[in-house]
């Protein structure tokens, strides 16, 4: 007889690292801790990151 190969799956692909939450516009928003604020306006200024994108988001306080 021949030799017996082990049958193997092959790997599973990932699934976008949770881009695809991102692109449908469900993104997972976390403050940043540092405060900053808007000279022009005189206000502070809340920036917000996703977590699985790195996109930026800014809001006026």
């Amino acid at each position: 007889m021949g030799d017996v190969i082990p049958f193997q799956r092959p790997p599973k692909k990932p699934k976008g690292e949770g881009k695809t939450l991102c692109k449908s516009g469900f993104h997972k928003w976390v403050i940043d801790p540092r405060k900053q604020f808007d000279v022009k306006q005189g206000k502070l200024v809340t920036i917000k990151r996703c977590e699985r994108c790195g996109v930026t988001k800014t809001e006026l306080s």
